[in-house]
């Protein structure tokens, strides 16, 4: 692939065929835009009943030799909406701003969830995970019709670089006047909400206006918590920061991916929250000061939000459940599932077995992990199976590189075994191992750059007890101990010798065998880790894979030290690097006829690389399109697809469309830039693209110049259809 700011201005000029000043005034009138080719037919699909979307790159089942491969893709537009293929509709059903219960629906909606209420109507359970600064400062007027005064804080703070320890200034300070009310807009945006939806004359859903189930719980809304990390919450005298609130908790935030239970309640992983609260922790589990992430509004960053609220952050990070149902019912953070950074989550509740919750940690170098309780599922669909959160034990996956492995038990008395430096360098890569400080006094992590370091570390701390000590003798303080584990999970996990992985972001369990499906976005490295190349490796052994697999495990039991068995079931990457054509998959839902569904999640500058705009792809169980992976919708620029839900009867498909225009803003004019990419043919034969790309998005109004927001659409068949099937 060739980056498009690799290119010199006289190639891209050679493959435009024009002289400057005509290619000048062509990008500016935006002429020469090739009408995309949509319709990519693929034999034997009739089972199916659509004809998948040609995403901007030759695919094996695109139906074309590779003369046609070389002229339908040797030029490309891309859109700003949402495509879909032919015979189908996407229609918006709500947008940020939209009013939602006594607050507003928020920002950068995500994960989505219907919980049927009989007849026709259901619940809608939507996540909102975090603001994109340029769109949301943007749009945030038009949205919510008040301003904000985000000029001024930015100019006050910019002799501060920028940033500002919120939570020092004294109550009187002018620039609490700036900030509170910029803090307290955001935190309004994130968290999670519920509305209430029913089915109209054509099959498809609207919403119900000012129902009674409305619900909008927020970053500062109160929520209850359940499992040991409560001792520590409470403890009087911790080592570190102490926010006055004891047990209690405000607000949800970084809410990104999902699932639900079959008692019919959802469950919300908080993601990314070291972004608005400072993530290290002491070795009691008690938290960093909020000096230690800093409030900071610099006009293209937003984020600390935490700071000028004085949150503690070891109460952020973990996976929270709501009934949709019960309104005024508290939602609940679970810290026996572990606080670590919840990309998503899959339950598994059989009468007369434990119950059993995977969840992954979205990091270079996270961890898989599974919850299993002490007590035994009676009835799956009793509410009372919300009790088994409140006693068991978290596991963490080591993973074998012939396809085996083994679940490993954060405990005090697991021993030390984390991976050694020279495990990577026999790879070619420098990474150190990353542990809880070995000086206990401290917070945070240690980096140990070689295999020396981490065998004297290990003669110093033999078990977890080691690292995380009781500080009493009695039950209480045995408690904290075990919270202390399940706060510094990510940490802990490192220390026993868990598996370093590729991002493990979404996590599904087969309807069909009960196998369970994680998606592995990507095994790049960071200062915090990298996956572990003997496991996740490209099609040609690559150890630093950008695009990411489906990998499919089965468990072997729910017993303690339980065996597991593993393979990759899907590899991202372009055709002729032996992927399937989407790079980078994110989010996982199985249709009511078994099929997968993934949609993929790359930066803000996706729309830079060969794969265009992100996109929503099926994987077929069975018949001739097994093995494909066929694109079934493209979303606008810049933004990423997420929360694929599916409604009881199969007819619609619900889709998030989370922060377009986030890289570029708003798209002013019909301004476009051209491109180049290098692209392979079903021979083999290397061919250039010219393509041309909006800058910036004006989603979903179309509006030249308005600012995007990000929203929930609906897809479904114009015929009213099951969303496949002939």
């Amino acid at each position: 692939m060739t980056s498009p700011a690799a290119l010199s201005r006289r190639r891209l000029l050679q493959l435009l065929g024009l002289g400057t000043t005509a290619a000048a005034a062509a990008l500016g009138r935006g002429q020469g835009l090739a009408a995309t080719r949509r319709a990519a037919p693929v034999a034997g699909l009739n089972k199916l009943g659509f004809q998948p979307l040609r995403p901007p790159l030759p695919l094996p089942g695109d139906g074309l030799s590779a003369a046609q491969q070389r002229q339908v893709y040797r030029t490309w537009s891309v859109e700003d909406r949402v495509l879909v293929p032919e015979g189908y509709r996407a229609e918006l059903l709500a947008v940020w701003g939209d009013r939602l219960a006594t607050g507003r629906f928020g920002f950068n909606n995500d994960y989505l969830a219907l919980t049927p209420l009989g007849g026709n109507r259901a619940l809608l359970s939507v996540n909102f995970e975090y603001i994109s600064p340029l769109t949301w400062a943007a749009g945030y007027e038009e949205a919510v019709g008040t301003p904000l005064p985000l000029a001024a804080l930015q100019q006050a703070l910019a002799p501060k670089g920028g940033s500002i320890d919120a939570a020092a200034l004294p109550a009187g300070d002018p620039l609490r006047a700036l900030v509170d009310p910029v803090a307290q807009a955001a935190m309004a945006d994130l968290g999670i909400g519920v509305l209430e939806l029913e089915t109209g004359g054509n099959g498809s859903w609207r919403r119900l206006q000012g129902s009674g189930y409305e619900r909008r719980i927020d970053g500062l809304t109160p929520v209850a918590c359940s499992g040991p990390a409560a001792a520590v919450f409470a403890n009087p005298a911790p080592l570190g920061y102490r926010d006055g609130l004891g047990a209690r908790i405000r607000g949800t935030l970084a809410n990104c991916a999902g699932g639900t239970t079959p008692w019919g309640t959802v469950l919300s992983a908080e993601e990314n929250f070291q972004s608005q609260v400072s993530e290290a922790v002491f070795a009691d589990g008690s938290a960093t000061a909020p000096g230690q992430r800093p409030f900071r509004w610099d006009g293209n960053r937003l984020d600390g939000l935490g700071n000028p609220f004085g949150l503690a952050g070891n109460k952020y990070g973990w996976m929270v459940e709501l009934d949709p149902r019960r309104p005024q019912q508290p939602a609940v953070k679970h810290t026996w599932l572990g606080r670590f950074r919840h990309e998503a989550v899959a339950v598994v509740a059989k009468a007369g077995r434990p119950l059993i919750v995977y969840s992954g940690c979205d990091r270079h170098g996270g961890h898989l992990y599974r919850y299993v309780s002490d007590g035994l599922v009676l009835d799956p669909s009793d509410p009372a199976n919300a009790t088994l959160f409140e006693q068991g034990r978290l596991e963490v996956a080591r993973l074998d590189p012939g396809g085996g492995g083994q679940w490993l038990v954060l405990e005090p008395s697991a021993r030390l075994a984390p991976q050694r430096p020279s495990h990577y360098q026999r790879f070619g890569i420098e990474q150190p191992t990353l542990l809880p400080h070995s000086d206990r006094q401290r917070s945070g992590a240690q980096a140990l750059a070689s295999d020396a370091e981490v065998d004297a570390y290990c003669r110093r701390h033999s078990t977890l007890a080691d690292l995380y000590p009781t500080f009493g003798d009695d039950r209480e303080a045995r408690l904290r101990q075990q919270g202390a584990i399940l706060i510094d999970a990510h940490l802990a996990a490192n220390a026993i010798g868990a598996t370093a992985a590729a991002r493990p972001e979404d996590t599904d369990i087969d309807p069909v065998n009960g196998d369970l499906l994680i998606a592995f976005t990507a095994a790049g490295r960071s200062e915090e880790g990298g996956a572990d190349p003997a496991i996740f490796q490209g099609p040609a052994g690559q150890p630093n894979w950008p695009h990411g697999w489906v990998m499919r495990l089965a468990d072997g039991s729910p017993e303690r030290g339980a065996r597991l068995t593993w393979r990759i079931e899907a590899t991202g990457g372009t055709p002729w690097q032996g992927g399937l054509g989407f790079s980078n998959p994110d989010n996982l839902a199985f249709d009511p006829a078994g099929n997968l569904w993934l949609t993929t999640d790359r930066s803000s500058s996706a729309s830079l690389d060969v794969f265009g705009n992100n996109s929503c792809w099926v994987l077929p169980r069975q018949g001739a399109a097994a093995g494909q992976a066929l694109c079934f919708a493209i979303g606008p620029v810049d933004c990423e697809l997420c929360g694929p839900c599916f409604d009881a009867s199969g007819r619609t498909l619900l889709l998030a469309v989370q922060h377009p225009g986030e890289g570029q803003g708003t798209r002013q004019g019909r301004s476009v830039e051209a491109q180049a990419h290098q692209l392979v043919d079903r021979s083999g034969r290397s061919f250039e693209q010219l393509r041309w790309v909006p800058l910036g998005s004006n989603w979903p109004s179309g509006v030249p110049g308005r600012a995007p927001r990000p929203g929930v659409v609906m897809i479904s068949r114009r015929d009213g259809a099951p969303l496949l099937g002939s």
